[in-house]
C-alpha cells in the first residue's frame, strides 16, 4: 500500500517540518540577537524583532525576516546582518540540530507598515461612511 504524504501549500507557509524548523531558527536568531552574540556596533545600538523565518523546502535556506525596533536604521541593521552572517550562521548551527546549516538571507518584515497603511485607510472619512451606513441597514 503506497504512502501519499501530505505537502504543505504555499498558504500554508509550508509542511509541518519546515514550520517547525523555521521557528527553531527564529527563536535561535532573535536569542543571539538580544543576547548581543552578534559584535558588530551597528547592531549593538539597536533592538530587533524577528517575527518570521522562513525555510525552503529542503531546509537549506532560510529567509529571516527582521524588524528594528520603531522601523529605524533599517538599512543600516540589514547591512550590518549582511556583514555578520558567516558568523551569525555558524552560531545557528550551534544552536538548532540539523544535517546542514541552512544558507541564511536578511529581509526586511514589511507587515507593520502594510497593517498601517490598512489602518490609515480604514479610518478615512469614505471608508467610516460605509461603514456606518451599513451598521444603519441593521
Amino acid at each position: 500500500m503506497p504512502r501519499h504524504h501530505q505537502r504543505g501549500s504555499a498558504a500554508s507557509g509550508g509542511s509541518q517540518r519546515q514550520l517547525r524548523v523555521a521557528e527553531t531558527v527564529r527563536h535561535a536568531v532573535a536569542e543571539i540577537l538580544s543576547h548581543g552574540s552578534a559584535h558588530d556596533p551597528d547592531l549593538e545600538g539597536h533592538i530587533i524583532t524577528v517575527p518570521e523565518v522562513r525555510m525552503s523546502p529542503d531546509l537549506k535556506l532560510a529567509t529571516i525576516y527582521v524588524m528594528p525596533l520603531g522601523g529605524r536604521d533599517t538599512e543600516i541593521v540589514l547591512a550590518a546582518l549582511e556583514r555578520n552572517k558567516k558568523s551569525l550562521r555558524g552560531e545557528i548551527a550551534r544552536r538548532v540540530n540539523l544535517k546542514f546549516a541552512p544558507e541564511i538571507r536578511f529581509r526586511v518584515d514589511e507587515r507593520f507598515d502594510e497593517a498601517e497603511r490598512i489602518e490609515k485607510l480604514l479610518r478615512t472619512p469614505a471608508v467610516q461612511r460605509d461603514l456606518n451606513s451599513d451598521s444603519d441597514e441593521t
